[in-house]
């Protein structure tokens, strides 16, 4: 699975500060628009999402917080699909997943004030029937029972978020408004080496193809409000994408989808009883982010299987 919160938030913080400044200049009308008519009848100090400090503030308050280094945590529950030419879907797994993640400031003479987030994902696939936590799938294609290995990405860290592009040309928050909510939608196309293929994909296949589509809204006024450092966004992923690398499946024809929902904590006393079980065993580093300073390469669920294949080879 390509980094949630890539991504998740997670598409690398959120990309909604990123995204280049000409798709922002078609939709800038949008957030401006309500911004202008909230603030004419409203008390409350509020961000401007057409300035670059506004855009950041905004972007870092769903993100994370605006506090250095404080924590926060989202989830995600949801269901896993597959699709064969020939068959109906099958609802093969449930879907548990939590990242826990922190921003700190950053400063570019150009680009200004900005913010990075460091994070870890964890993602548990359950029986579609019980929902008890999966260690082995009966996998009905190839009659084989495979080693559940859930989703246990360390890091999952964004690159750094402005309001500003690297020509200094400002990049506002943009957002649809509807009954006192924002409404903020991005799709994500990924197409890349696959770290589990050769080197001759170019000329062979393998490459990773799939998409990843994140949608979020929340309460206006709180995601606007000048006095309060967070929001909490609700949060719908989907996901299409090839056969997971632990089901064996090679080049079987077919997909898999997944659709969830899920939302920023208020604490983690709010996660599910399988996450706070996986927490309290062999995921308990997944609890808190990494160091604010974590300078390491992504995982994702294609590089984290590979150190498993490889493990199992030497040994």
């Amino acid at each position: 699975m390509k980094n949630l919160l890539i991504l998740f938030l997670i598409a690398a913080a959120v990309v909604g500060c990123t995204k280049d400044a000409s798709h922002n200049r078609e939709n800038t009308e949008v957030s401006t628009e309500s911004m202008v008519a909230r603030s004419s009848t409203d008390a409350f100090e509020q961000y401007d999402p057409s300035t670059a400090e506004g855009a950041v503030a905004l972007q870092r308050k769903m993100s994370c917080s605006l506090t250095d280094s404080e924590a926060v945590t989202f989830v995600w529950y949801g269901k896993g699909y597959s699709r064969v030419p020939g068959e109906r879907d099958r609802h093969i797994f449930n879907l548990e997943g939590m990242n826990v993640r922190q921003c700190h400031t950053l400063n570019d003479p150009i680009r200004g004030e900005g913010y990075r987030h460091v994070s870890r994902e964890l993602m548990l696939y359950l029986d579609p029937i019980t929902n008890e936590v999966l260690d082995k799938f009966e996998n009905p294609w190839s009659g084989e029972s495979n080693e559940v290995i859930h989703v246990a990405n360390d890091p999952v860290n964004s690159r750094p978020t402005f309001g500003r592009a690297e020509n200094g040309e400002i990049m506002p928050f943009n957002y649809r408004k509807i009954n006192d909510a924002y409404l903020i939608s991005y799709e994500v196309p990924l197409f890349y080496t696959n770290p589990l293929g050769g080197e001759y994909q170019k000329y062979v296949g393998g490459t990773y193809h799939a998409t990843e589509i994140f949608d979020f809204n929340g309460d206006l006024e709180e995601l606007l409000d000048k006095s309060k450092s967070k929001a909490y966004p609700v949060v719908s992923w989907v996901r299409l994408a090839k056969w997971l690398p632990w089901m064996e499946m090679g080049d079987r024809p077919g997909l898999l989808y997944f659709n969830a929902m899920g939302r920023k904590l208020r604490d983690q006393d709010q996660l599910s009883v399988a996450l706070k079980s996986a927490l309290a065993g062999q995921y308990s580093s997944y609890s808190e982010p990494p160091p604010i300073e974590d300078d390491r390469p992504n995982e994702t669920s294609w590089t984290y299987m590979k150190k498993i294949i490889d493990a199992r080879t030497k040994n």
